[in-house]
């Protein structure tokens, strides 16, 4: 198994809401730009940003407009769920790349993900624009049924994004965009759309115990391929929450065939992965959540043994 050292707490300068609290506890999708760690959580409208060394306190930007409420239940039913984080590059007016937020499609509110340019050193610079993916995931859940997108990674000329299979309805799934038609669109500020579409594979990761093992995230490698996490949470569904019965970490070749899959040695729930080659070993960064808002979740890193570089 994996093994896991916790390199911090993702503790905030201030709380996103008066009464909430000063941390990012649903942690759901992890980025690393120059020497910036960029964070989504799924029950927030704001990014997160925490310098790479040290554990100084985060600074967030707002992605989204309007307020949730600190009720949880609440807040659930509310939240746009940006469950993904990946960088794009190629795009006019963001020279240093930019970040895209990916909400999940889970629910009716939840379609709108947001367009974040980056300046040289990895910060974030410039306006936030916001991304409708609502005919695109119409079209997937077509063809998918209850929608769950949880990972996304550009992988050279494809965008993948990356469907999490809850429930006994839900199909792990691995989508393909074709990445130019989606630079072409976010640079026009328009919808995304199915025609962006260009394969969909569905998946079956196994099981830790008796529950399902599920796409949670994914970022790249610079030889195309993709490194995955996954979770096994007993639920029902796309919506509801469950027990946690482990977590596990993959790697996809190129092509999308399967290459490596273990598990890791805590009981949490791992939704955010960065991957860097450095020192000829695969390095990762891990953001867990604990499906608990008086709990900051914990960055984690490893290294890939047995992976070559």
């Amino acid at each position: 198994m994996l093994r896991l050292t916790q390199r911090r707490k993702l503790t905030l300068q201030a709380p996103e809401t008066a009464g909430g609290h000063a941390h990012v506890s649903a942690a759901s999708g992890l980025v690393r730009a120059g020497q910036w760690l960029h964070v989504v959580a799924d029950d927030s409208l704001f990014l997160a940003s925490f310098p790479l060394e040290g554990e100084a306190p985060g600074a967030f930007q707002r992605l989204l407009p309007g307020e949730l409420p600190l009720e949880p239940r609440s807040r659930k039913a509310h939240k746009p769920d940006m469950e993904a984080l990946c960088l794009v590059q190629g795009l006019s007016g963001a020279p240093h790349g930019a970040l895209l937020a990916v909400p999940s499609g889970s629910t009716a509110v939840r379609q709108k993900g947001a367009l974040i340019p980056l300046a040289a050193d990895g910060n974030t610079s410039g306006p936030v624009r916001e991304v409708d993916f609502t005919n695109l995931y119409a079209q997937l859940a077509r063809e998918l049924g209850p929608l769950n997108v949880e990972g996304a990674a550009v992988s050279g000329a494809r965008l993948r994004l990356f469907n999490r299979g809850n429930g006994d309805e839900g199909k792990d799934a691995v989508v393909d965009l074709d990445t130019g038609r989606v630079v072409r669109t976010l640079e026009a500020g328009a919808p995304l759309e199915p025609d962006a579409v260009r394969i969909v594979r569905r998946w079956e990761l196994g099981r830790a115990g008796t529950v399902r093992l599920s796409f949670t995230d994914a970022a790249p490698l610079p030889d195309g391929r993709i490194v995955f996490t996954a979770a096994a949470e007993d639920t029902r569904d796309a919506y509801a929450d469950g027990v946690v019965m482990g977590s596990a970490v993959g790697v996809l070749a190129p092509d999308g065939t399967p290459m490596f899959l273990d598990g890791v040695d805590a009981k949490v729930k791992l939704e955010g992965v960065d991957a860097r080659v450095e020192g000829g070993l695969i390095h990762l960064l891990l953001v867990a959540d604990a499906d608990d808002p008086t709990q900051a979740a914990p960055l984690f890193e490893t290294v890939l043994e047995g992976v070559r570089a």
